[in-house]
């Protein structure tokens, strides 16, 4: 006994139908040579993304935010005054978050809050194997690196900043995995 197709199924079959007919082939390179191949070794290795940093003008009321609220493990702040920044870390399991508020008048902080007075995202921070050969590999393709050598961030590793122009405006840290 053949099955009954609803009327609701009846419609859509013809437009699957028209898809099947029009969906695009897949092409494949002409070359032998894998894709791969074609891209030249690094010396370094990009990883993990490791936090998104976001600055705020008020930091415990941001950490009362992530902890009482939204129910977060949250760090105690941290001064880091080489950065000129207090850091406060918000655990997420596959990343952090890294809460940013100013330390002292000259901190970079300071003068992203006069200009985004309710805070935002400052920067993404992602995981290198090697930030020297990083370093020095990325000055050689022409993108600005923010410091003449790598400073100590907050998890205690080597970082570097790279300058948000060269990346599609955001800045972004490097740091030792």
């Amino acid at each position: 006994m053949p099955q009954r197709v609803p009327e609701c199924c009846r419609a859509s079959k013809g437009l699957l139908t028209r898809l099947q007919m029009s969906a695009p082939t897949v092409r494949t390179l002409p070359s032998s040579k894998s894709f791969s191949q074609n891209i030249p070794s690094c010396l370094w290795k990009l990883g993990r993304l490791n936090h998104v940093a976001i600055a705020v003008p008020d930091l415990e009321k941001a950490r009362c935010l992530y902890r009482d609220v939204l129910g977060a493990q949250v760090s105690e702040a941290v001064a880091l005054p080489e950065h000129g920044v207090y850091t406060v870390f918000v655990e997420l399991g596959n990343t952090k978050l890294e809460l940013l508020h100013p330390l002292g008048e000259k901190s970079p902080i300071a003068s992203f809050l006069q200009k985004n007075k309710t805070g935002g995202m400052h920067h993404i921070c992602i995981e290198v194997d090697d930030i020297k050969a990083a370093m020095t590999e990325l000055k050689k393709k022409q993108m600005r690196v923010l410091s003449e050598e790598p400073k100590i961030g907050a998890h205690g590793k080597p970082v570097i900043f790279l300058h948000p122009k060269d990346c599609h405006g955001v800045l972004v840290e490097l740091e030792q995995a």
